[in-house]
């Protein structure tokens, strides 16, 4: 594991995205790890807190060197994303894609003996049942939306560097969605945007939940998931891991979740509404990130359970009966990317333009 330092010395990990959702569960299970000697937190604006442990570097992806951070180091854990501006796939593909390859270049020039990237559920091509499917699904993603697009894309680059660099140990991981308490105002601002009220989300306030049409949720809580990432820092296994809590939640469990009847809404009716909002700058996700949720397929999780040793401790219904509960009080963390509460708070989300800013 520690091929740049004393056998004893433990792992010395570089996370990129470390102030994210994902990154902060991940630097705190970092640091409570003994077996892990460094954690370096990169991030392009640094926050205002630090776990036990943590040193943190500013740096871009798209622009900076990176090399250099990552000598001596034994694992870098990738997970620098953005989400936003979704009106503007270019911006999202230069940091997304072109900041990756950039990542995945440095690694190999450093030498870094491993590389653990967050791949997704959105890499996965459309599922044609409903049986689960394991990591041998094909990746090529939907091809309307950016999201799964860029994640299908860093999966073809992944295969070829590791034929090109077959030293690197590479582990992709493939979670379904992520939610904690402190992640719920990021994603209300990622997905519901500005507009959408704390009382709605309430479970009195919703008496019918509507529901398009073969909706089905594969949620897991954010530190299950960092939980994987750290076991796959530790162990041999190379490859991807599909990660996520069970049970699949379909229209009539989130309806439960609520405490709602469930209305079942026709997909293309679902579809054209949020269409028209998302013309209007009502809202920042768009009608091709739902055409491509609709199509996700269900992951088989035995190969993280088997190789990874890795069990969530939350169910699916806990890890977004956190997240609700979260958005009914704003929280968040002091991150940039997880404040509570952006400079300018939702008016200058909506003058700065809904889904517009990165």
């Amino acid at each position: 594991m520690c091929p740049h330092g004393d056998a004893n010395d433990g792992a010395h990990v570089v996370v990129i995205g470390a102030t994210g959702n994902v990154g902060t569960s991940l630097l705190d299970a970092l640091s409570a790890d003994p077996r892990v000697a460094s954690i370096t937190g990169v991030a392009r604006r640094l926050p205002r807190f630090a776990p036990p442990g943590v040193h943190w570097l500013s740096a871009d992806i798209r622009t900076d060197e990176l090399a250099g951070h990552f000598r001596g180091k034994d694992v870098v854990v990738h997970l620098g994303w953005i989400f936003q501006p979704t009106r503007d796939p270019v911006t999202t593909w230069r940091n997304n894609v072109l900041g990756s390859l950039r990542v995945f270049d440095a690694v190999a020039e450093a030498g870094v003996g491993t590389l653990v990237y967050a791949s997704s559920i959105g890499a996965y091509s459309p599922a044609t049942g409903d049986s689960p499917v394991d990591e041998s699904w094909p990746t090529h993603g939907w091809p309307g939306a950016a999201y799964t697009r860029e994640k299908a894309y860093l999966e073809r680059c992944l295969d070829r560097f590791e034929v090109q660099h077959p030293g690197t140990r590479v582990v992709r991981l493939r979670p379904g969605f992520l939610f904690k308490r402190e992640s719920a105002s990021q994603q209300r601002r990622l997905f519901a945007g500005p507009l959408l009220p704390r009382w709605l989300v309430r479970p009195e306030a919703l008496p019918l939940l509507p529901t398009p049409a073969g909706l089905v949720l594969q949620a897991t809580h954010t530190d299950d998931v960092a939980e994987a990432y750290r076991l796959a820092i530790h162990t041999p296994a190379a490859g991807a891991f599909n990660v996520a809590a069970e049970p699949p939640l379909d229209g009539a469990g989130l309806a439960e979740l609520f405490g709602a009847r469930q209305l079942r809404v026709p997909a293309r009716a679902a579809r054209s509404v949020l269409a028209a909002l998302w013309k209007l700058h009502a809202v920042p996700a768009s009608p091709e990130l739902f055409d491509a949720v609709l199509r996700l397929p269900r992951m088989d999780t035995t190969r993280a359970r088997d190789e990874l040793g890795w069990s969530p401790r939350h169910d699916a219904t806990e890890a977004l009966s956190e997240v609700i509960a979260g958005m009914r009080r704003a929280a968040g963390a002091p991150t940039p990317p997880l404040e509570p509460r952006v400079a300018g708070g939702r008016a200058h989300e909506i003058a700065t333009g809904v889904g517009s800013r990165q």
